[in-house]
């Protein structure tokens, strides 16, 4: 069985105009940012402006040999719901793309009929964790409340992917047994939880926690992608056994299936290049079968993404 290769969890941006709970983010160039009063280094130092453009990351698909790619937007970077539907237009077949997705915002509703209207977004993509999520924002929101519950069945209805981004199991954005809700309620909505629910291996109730959100994936409706794994894990060098380990926990939960393989670039483009991040993801799924493989590397997201 052969498959496409599609990274499930990419970024693009023309500018940093974000808000997170430590405050608005910009680019400062030269890859730098700051958020709030804080300033880091995001990308790898090669342009006067902070940005990842859509030109930019195609060329890093064609460089790497990835065939197609799913846009995602975030609280991080802000919202570019415009940007992304030119970047579809672009390159059709190659890139979907998730619509910025704010249901506790004024006016969300309005804005969200717009955007389907015009007919390029294939999801909507929730950035809930405490840090750089709405979560922060709105720290008393909840997805199972009565005031966003018209999102989940529109999404259904319109057979729209949801994205969620979960935060840490630490986080009260880590609302693991409302998204079971949501997804037992709408069988026909396909849900994927971001960064493999975020594994935290250093507090025994935080892997509990993870591995509960993962058993999330036993639902038919339910998966997750890997993107960020490397970042988010504790520091350690090439070739990463604990993102491979972790991978592995996941796959032998819920089977081969349910885990699609993603980035998060342009931000793991510090760690290493595009066509490294890929043979990596390659390594990491070595002892797969070459079915299960392909299913990893670009199957599943095919599925739920495109198809």
């Amino acid at each position: 069985m052969t498959h496409p290769v599609v990274d499930a969890h990419c970024h693009i941006f023309q500018e940093l105009r974000g808000q997170v709970a430590a405050g608005p983010t910009s680019g400062l160039g030269y890859g730098r940012m700051a958020v709030g009063e804080t300033q880091m280094q995001m990308l790898p130092p090669y342009n006067p402006r902070t940005e990842f453009t859509a030109e930019m990351l195609v060329a890093n698909m064609d460089w790497a040999g990835v065939d197609r790619a799913v846009l995602l937007q975030g609280t991080f970077y802000g919202e570019c719901d415009d940007y992304t539907l030119a970047a579809l237009r672009a390159y059709p077949g190659r890139l979907a793309g998730a619509l910025f997705a704010d249901p506790w915002r004024a006016g969300f509703r309005e804005d969200f009929d717009r955007l389907v209207d015009n007919g390029g977004f294939r999801a909507a993509k929730i950035e809930f964790s405490d840090h750089t999520g709405l979560s922060g924002v709105h720290p008393s929101a909840r997805l199972d409340g009565e005031e966003v519950a018209w999102l989940w069945g529109e999404l259904e209805r319109l057979k729209m992917v949801l994205v969620l981004d979960l935060g840490a199991p630490s986080n009260r954005s880590y609302q693991t047994e409302a998204v079971g809700k949501i997804a037992e309620r709408h069988r026909d909505l396909r849900i994927v939880i971001a960064h493999l629910g975020q594994p935290c291996p250093a507090e025994a109730e935080a892997l509990r926690k993870w591995e509960e959100q993962i058993d999330l994936g036993g639902l038919p409706n339910v998966f997750f992608d890997a993107a960020a794994l490397i970042a988010i894990l504790p520091p350690e060098e090439y070739p990463y056994p604990k993102a491979a380990l972790y991978l592995g926990m996941a796959m032998d939960r819920i089977g081969r299936g349910k885990i699609m393989w993603g980035t998060d670039q342009p931000g793991l483009l510090k760690f290493s290049n595009y066509p490294q991040l890929l043979q990596m993801a390659k390594r990491h799924s070595k002892h797969l079968s070459s079915d299960e493989q392909a299913l990893f590397l670009g199957g599943t997201a095919q599925a739920v993404y495109f198809d």
